[in-house]
């Protein structure tokens, strides 16, 4: 048999697995120190979610007079092991303007600002992917066609359309969510477009279209899985800035209603307690800015691992 006999064929050839390219990636993410520190902040969140019925002592909707307890409005926390009265109810965090437990409410809240940047950057990315991809793969009128669309809705500030959409729409937290998916959509189509310039330039792209395969199927099959990269580090990081722009909404009066306990409606609620009751203000920023911190360290954590040019 001749050497070139015993050569493997090309097929043959040993590739990483898409599963060990997958242990490659996670592995390169929690390298990341800023990604570790942020996937734990983000667990004890959705812990705290998940747990919120075993965790909360009261019904955060519920006034204390309602449930038979004694209550003062905007009373600061009771906690028994740092000497407050046993005789007192313990509230851990105080009760808010309408005396209901501010932990309970905090808690509980976690729910929701969770599920308002999950699914609002889930709607911006699944449409604004889409208009990226296909302005990047068609190009021409197409792509500028799109990207002049996109370009309009960008040269607006970003908070001031989404009142103004609010404002058309109607107040409420599904409003806002959608006022908010709107103005991001741009961020997420430039992103996919950028992602499939460089993609659809490549040998694997060009191999398949001289095989004959159809535009849909390069499109799908070829390129979008090797573009998204950008989309889910650009993703991440925009999950922090769509809870804290909902919270700005509600913060205005046109986001959350009551008695959601959504915690930038908690602050807009007590705002007149500043300086009575600080600690109505401090619980909940506290919480916004812990969330936002998760995934902004989870996002850059990401970049920096799936980023060759970073990577180590």
């Amino acid at each position: 048999m001749s050497a070139l006999q015993q050569l493997p064929a090309a097929s043959e050839v040993a590739r990483p697995s898409a599963s060990s390219l997958r242990k490659d990636t996670i592995r390169n993410v929690f390298r990341q120190r800023s990604a570790l520190i942020g996937f734990v902040i983000l667990v004890s969140l959705f812990a705290i979610a998940i747990l919120a019925p075993f965790i909360a002592p009261y019904d955060p909707n519920a006034s204390m007079l309602k449930l038979g307890e004694p209550g003062v409005r905007g009373a600061p926390p009771c906690i028994h092991l740092l000497g407050c009265a046993t005789d007192q109810p313990q509230h851990l965090m105080g009760l808010d303007s309408n005396i209901r437990d501010e932990f309970s409410r905090v808690v509980y809240g976690a729910q929701v600002s969770l599920r308002i940047g999950f699914l609002t950057v889930s709607l911006a990315i699944v449409i604004g992917s889409v208009i990226g991809s296909v302005a990047g793969f068609a190009g021409g009128w197409v792509d500028n066609v799109l990207m002049r669309l996109m370009d309009i809705v960008l040269s607006f500030p970003s908070l001031i359309l989404a009142i103004a959409i609010v404002t058309v729409l109607g107040p409420g937290l599904t409003n806002a969510q959608l006022a908010i998916a709107i103005v991001s959509i741009p961020i997420y189509a430039r992103v996919m477009r950028a992602s499939v310039l460089s993609v659809r330039e490549a040998d694997f792209v060009t191999a398949s279209r001289a095989l004959g395969e159809s535009s849909r199927g390069i499109l799908s099959r070829r390129i979008l899985p090797n573009a998204l990269t950008p989309l889910i580090v650009t993703g991440t990081l925009g999950i922090g800035g769509a809870i804290l722009e909902v919270a700005a909404l509600s913060f205005v009066g046109l986001g959350a209603e009551p008695p959601l306990a959504e915690w930038g409606f908690m602050i807009a609620s007590d705002r007149n307690l500043f300086f009575s009751a600080p600690h109505l203000i401090f619980f909940p920023g506290v919480a916004i800015t812990l969330s936002v911190l998760a995934f902004n360290l989870i996002g850059d954590g990401l970049r920096d691992a799936l980023d060759p040019r970073l990577n180590r």
